[in-house]
């Protein structure tokens, strides 16, 4: 039997653009449905029946920023680009922030965006390592149990913590190679998909490991367990070798 075809929603309220992306994701070999604005695209984003959801920023009725927001609340696995005029770094990091796979400012190439819808179904599946759970200790009895499969972790004490699926792969990954530093290059080509030829953004890096900090850390401004190596990359520190976590910062 032949492979389903991914099923791609695009949330635009330019007709044009949002007949051109139409046309381009079906020569490409995708399945498409469409959304005029913010309130149609979210009722259909949580419907269930969409591999991804191309989501334009500036919508009627309700902006892709708030669509973006309640599609996470409801399914934190549910992969998201956004798409936006705007070029501004508070724009870009607000998106991240709220759970977007990635973020394409308009103009862009079509090919480009192709390559990066490509690498976020590459990547939405998730499990590829075959991790369960991960149990990261810190100094003075600090502990943490991720449960990989469920998205989640527990402090001793503290309510349930919810990852996204992205945030989940990045948290893995470290853990897998946590003998060594891990560039941010390396991340976006081995946890986001992205060809090594495309000039990437390492931002999108950053960002993800700020919001992985404020979940994991004791004091997300002190980070003891998702440390920085200046000029390496990021290191995820586990069990006694938490116990400098000031040296490499």
């Amino acid at each position: 039997m032949p492979n389903r075809k991914k099923r791609i929603l695009i949330v635009e309220d330019e007709a044009a653009i949002r007949s051109g992306l139409v046309d381009v994701l079906i020569y490409h070999g995708y399945e498409t449905d469409e959304a005029m604005d913010g309130y149609t695209g979210l009722r259909k984003a949580l419907s269930g029946l969409y591999d991804l959801i191309l989501l334009d920023v500036m919508l009627p009725q309700m902006d892709g920023f708030e669509v973006c927001r309640q599609i996470r609340e409801a399914d934190r696995e549910q992969p998201v680009i956004m798409l936006t005029a705007r070029s501004s770094d508070d724009d870009f990091v607000h998106g991240l922030r709220l759970g977007a796979d990635d973020y394409v400012a308009k103009p862009f190439s079509v090919a480009q965006l192709v390559l990066r819808i490509e690498a976020v179904l590459r990547r939405s599946g998730g499990g590829e390592n075959g991790l369960e759970k991960i149990y990261l200790e810190g100094p003075d009895g600090y502990r943490l149990k991720v449960d990989v499969a469920n998205l989640s972790a527990k402090k001793s004490g503290a309510p349930t913590i919810a990852f996204t699926r992205r945030e989940m792969d990045v948290i893995s990954y470290l853990y897998v190679n946590h003998e060594r530093p891990v560039p941010r290059e390396e991340l976006l080509t081995r946890v986001w998909g992205y060809a090594r030829d495309l000039d990437l953004e390492t931002r999108t890096v950053d960002i993800h490991i700020a919001k992985i900090r404020r979940k994991i850390e004791p004091d997300a401004s002190k980070p003891i367990l998702l440390i920085t190596v200046r000029g390496a990359g990021y290191r995820l520190l586990l069990g006694e070798l938490a116990d400098e976590p000031g040296k490499n910062l």
